[in-house]
């Protein structure tokens, strides 16, 4: 069992990749209560050389290291390999590389995928120095008024047969047609397999190549705002899949392990499908502001539908869904803080929530800035064909 060095973290480094040269990078991760962690890579063949034991903060809750001499412009991948037992992707990754999964994904939505590396097990990470940029048409993008709102809610898999971003982008005259101004993607964060509806998430800053490149998404919300059409990510920040770092490093047996920093071992709330994040933990709540700040400036989106926005509870209610609705005054304070993280940095970002608790909860948020997806198709369908019908949640 090696016995790491102790330092201080370099001034401007943050969890992830901090690129500090055409040929040099730093990465850092998170991991309170683990003894020791080495990078592993294409650098250093996957093996557990002692030059790459990564350095420890004097607190023993981050692991870093400076590598020097990466090949500029190039893809690498790595991994963290954690108490010398097990191997996991960088949880800030942009990209990934999964070697069960990317065989499926055609040349035409992919062009040029990295071949997964020899010697590797498991997802792995990229880093890329010198990394080939964006350039924007559209940066002077006017939102639709949140009062005029037609919003499409759109599954990239479903809508087109390619299922990629580039074909998408063709299509954006038929949506103008129709008269929607906002499109509402379906989760496209990294999630398990390639063929889902999003909602299993596994890596929370890269866009699952199952629909092409990073570009490719930011060519097709360019275009999109091109034509006047905001484009508002559905984002899951409720649970994670197992393949999510963070949840495979604290694992007891069949679920989150009591010292996790991030997730109940059990979900707090019915309507929890993997492994429930806990929203007051301050570990989430530094991922999340994170998430939440890297969609809208780095890829130019003009707000998120919050799916799920009820379960960021953490007051234990088991089945019952009734009190799980009651009004709950952490929750609330919860999405009130989410909400003025955003606005700290953009003033105008659409906060949708899919909320579905008590009214008095829900005006509150409301009346605080927030909207609310809802289902009212039945009412609308009534209305519609003269029948009986109560539209007042509309509302």
């Amino acid at each position: 069992r090696p016995q790491p060095v102790g330092a201080a973290l370099p001034a401007g480094k943050r969890d992830g990749v901090t690129y500090t040269g055409a040929t040099s990078a730093v990465l850092e991760l998170y991991a309170p209560h683990k003894n020791f962690v080495y990078a592993i890579g294409e650098f250093n063949k996957w093996e557990r050389a002692p030059d790459y034991l990564m350095k420890r903060t004097p607190d023993g809750n981050r692991y870093w290291i400076e590598l020097n001499n990466l090949p500029a412009g190039e893809e690498v991948a790595y991994q963290y390999l954690v108490d010398g037992t097990l191997a996991v992707a960088d949880p800030y990754a942009e990209k990934i590389l999964d070697p069960a999964m990317d065989q499926y994904i055609p040349a035409s939505t992919y062009p040029n995928l990295k071949a997964y590396p020899q010697g590797a097990e498991g997802i792995v990470s990229i880093l890329q120095t010198n990394q080939p940029g964006y350039t924007w048409k559209v940066t002077d993008f006017e939102r639709p008024d949140p009062e005029n709102l037609v919003i499409y809610e759109l599954h990239v898999r479903d809508f087109i047969e390619a299922r990629n971003y580039k074909v998408l982008a063709d299509t954006l005259t038929y949506l103008k047609r129709l008269g929607v101004n906002a499109i509402e993607l379906m989760p496209v964060m990294e999630f398990s397999g390639n063929d889902s509806w999003g909602y299993n998430p596994i890596f929370f800053f890269a866009p699952d190549k199952a629909y092409g490149t990073k570009n490719d998404l930011k060519g097709f919300i360019d275009k999109a705002h091109e034509m006047g059409i905001a484009i508002i990510l559905d984002i899951v920040l409720n649970q994670a899949d197992y393949e999510y770092p963070y949840v495979k490093m604290y694992w007891d047996g069949n679920q989150p392990a009591a010292n996790s920093p991030f997730f109940n071992q059990r979900a707090t709330h019915p309507f929890s499908v993997f492994f429930d994040f806990n929203h007051e933990s301050e570990a989430t709540k530094a991922l999340v502001a994170r998430v939440n700040r890297h969609w809208i400036e780095e890829y130019n989106i003009d707000g998120y539908r919050f799916d799920l926005s009820k379960g960021f509870t953490q007051k234990n209610t088991g089945e019952n869904v009734n009190a799980w609705s009651a009004y709950d005054a952490a929750r609330v304070a919860t999405w009130k803080r989410i909400y003025d993280e955003i606005r700290s940095y953009d003033e105008t970002a659409y906060v949708i929530l899919e909320h579905f608790a008590d009214n008095q909860e829900e005006k509150e948020l409301s009346g605080y800035g927030m909207l609310f997806w809802g289902n009212h198709n039945h009412d609308y369908r009534n209305m519609a064909k003269g029948v009986q019908a109560n539209p007042q949640g509309i509302s």
